[in-house]
């Protein structure tokens, strides 16, 4: 359901393409980002599991073609001792945690699958400073490489990132958690990434293989993700608001506030003597 790669400014610097894997969802509580999801979708998440290592725990709702979307949290329950080092997709970050409590649950990042035969250790090997360390992780049966930044940030390529340049993954079991998924009717129709700095995450996302998958365009106000969804009823939802597009929308609701109080003081009886 993605559109055609007719934004790719810049040949791909990579033998492969990416597929898209997951879209990840954080919240404050695992709960909260299921109901968020729930309300929003009209399908219930299916239960995930923990990540001892990273210490959080997600749900999971399949999408069309092999992806999923990921509801993710701190796990209250998860002992300190596990792992010291931060939490991947920046939770620990006090400005996302603020806009987690401020606004609720949010798409805030993604995922890219690598598949095999390339290795995603050795392509990191190759080149540090354009991919984060995989870190081995685990969450019931299943087992896989993800790339996680020492620091537990969102990747960037020469500073900029904030969410809309993908992590990789690379699944170690022949089976996609996707398979095991109740299926919703949900597909993805177009990812959108708003940057300040789009013309440098292009260039990255193109040398990666993965620009066929996201659209990236320019923004002045803050980095976000715009996902749009079809769903089984025929209709589209839109997580994600760019800066210019809420200011659009603001606009547009304060004229039509302006129309209604003219129409009101025109259609108002004269109340003089």
């Amino acid at each position: 359901m993605l559109s055609a790669p007719f934004w790719l400014a810049s040949p791909v610097m990579t033998e492969h393409r990416l597929k898209l894997d997951h879209l990840v969802i954080a919240a404050r509580t695992l709960d909260e980002g299921a109901r968020f999801v729930a309300a929003k979708f009209g399908v219930e998440t299916a239960g995930g599991g923990a990540h001892p290592s990273m210490r959080t725990h997600n749900r999971l709702l399949n999408l069309w073609d092999g992806a999923y979307l990921e509801v993710i949290a701190i796990d209250p329950a998860a002992a300190p001792a596990e792992s010291t080092r931060p939490r991947l997709f920046a939770l620990d970050d006090p400005a996302l945690q603020h806009r987690l409590e401020a606004h609720g649950p949010q798409l805030v990042h993604w995922v890219a699958r690598v598949e095999r035969p390339k290795s995603l250790g050795r392509w990191r090997e190759q080149y540090p400073d354009r991919i984060a360390p995989v870190a081995a992780m685990s969450r019931g049966g299943n087992t896989w490489g993800l790339t996680v930044r020492d620091d537990g940030a969102f990747p960037s390529w020469q500073g900029a990132g904030d969410g809309v340049l993908p992590s990789l993954i690379q699944w170690d079991t022949p089976r996609h958690p996707s398979a095991t998924l109740p299926e919703s009717g949900i597909a993805l129709r177009s990812l959108t990434g708003f940057h300040p700095e789009a013309q440098t995450l292009a260039a990255q996302l193109a040398w990666l293989g993965a620009a066929h998958l996201m659209r990236v365009e320019a923004t002045a106000g803050a980095p976000v993700l715009v996902a749009e969804f079809d769903l089984p009823d025929g209709s589209v939802l839109t997580l994600g608001e760019s800066a210019e597009a809420a200011a659009a929308r603001e606009e547009e609701a304060a004229q039509a506030a302006k129309r209604r109080r003219t129409t009101k003081a025109a259609s108002s009886p004269d109340t003089k003597d």
